[in-house]
């Protein structure tokens, strides 16, 4: 145990891990289910991977689940466990983190579809749980249409406002101004979507808050897979243009410019000696910058 944390938050850092486990599980068969709808084969297909740290007997890892198919250009759904040691000069910037004190574990799902229909929108979601001397979770999703529906964009902040306020009414109007505030690109000094929600260092100071803050987690989790799937099905038989696939493509390259630029879980990653290709299945398929 940990001297500077007294809590032993190893088996719920387990039961978080089971459960976005089962969460990946279930987006997964989700989304082949839209493929097969419009007459696809396609399926996920996940690849291991172990993260390797000199000295450390059990760094951890994680699976990397990835389809490309006729809805989904191309979707992945990560889910990792790792622990370790940050660097002397990182570790400075995590939270409960520092020179004295670099010790992590973290475990958590990441997502992020991109559509071969420009009128459906892609999305990104993740949720997670760290700790170092302090022990929190964090995550969020946002909505990322090339061309923006305005019952579409209401519908998801609709959803994601409902598990909010099932904890405390004050988290949705504070996360989504989070969202707003870090899903901005300021050389182009536009938002990269239409926002979401985002959340982080909601922090578990004992067992109970570590339940409450777990069970807001989850209902963000349940938030996403009750309403994206909606969303895809209503708009992935629309009829688009060349100018409608331009428009996509030019919106992807400010997507990826964010993510390799200015994303914390990129940087995390990278930082952490995470699976290089898990951390860049964020990237687009296929982008524009001019």
């Amino acid at each position: 145990m940990d001297p500077a944390n007294p809590i032993d938050w190893t088996p719920y850092t387990a039961r978080a891990r089971d459960w976005f486990e089962s969460l990946r599980d279930r987006i997964c068969a989700e989304f082949e289910a839209i493929e097969r709808e419009a007459g696809s084969e396609a399926a996920f297909e996940r690849t291991a991977w172990q993260r390797s740290e000199e000295g450390n007997p059990d760094p951890g890892g994680g699976v990397r689940a990835v389809m490309k198919g006729r809805v989904f250009e191309k979707v992945g759904v990560n889910v990792s466990t790792v622990r370790g040691n940050f660097s002397p000069e990182f570790a400075g910037t995590i939270h409960g983190a520092g020179a004295e004190q670099p010790g992590f574990s973290a475990t958590g799902i990441s997502l992020v579809a991109h559509m071969a229909n420009p009128h459906v929108p892609a999305v990104h979601m993740n949720t997670r749980f760290l700790t170092t001397s302090k022990a929190w979770f964090g995550g969020g999703g946002d909505l990322n249409p090339p061309l923006p529906y305005a019952d579409d964009n209401a519908e998801f902040h609709a959803a994601f406002k409902g598990a909010c306020d099932r904890h405390d009414p004050a988290y949705y109007p504070r996360f989504k101004a989070w969202a707003d505030d870090y899903f901005y690109i300021p050389h182009r000094q536009v938002h990269r979507g239409v926002g979401g929600i985002f959340y982080d260092h909601l922090e578990c100071v004992d067992p109970a808050a570590w339940e409450a803050n777990f069970a807001f987690t989850r209902d963000v989790g349940e938030a996403f897979l009750a309403v994206f799937p909606r969303l895809v099905r209503r708009r992935m038989g629309l009829a688009w243009t060349p100018e409608d696939k331009r428009r996509q493509l030019e919106w992807r390259g400010r997507y990826a410019e964010f993510n390799l630029v200015y994303d914390r879980g990129t940087l995390f990653g990278l930082k952490t000696g995470g699976n290089i290709d898990a951390i860049l299945m964020s990237l687009p398929p296929e982008a524009v910058w001019s």
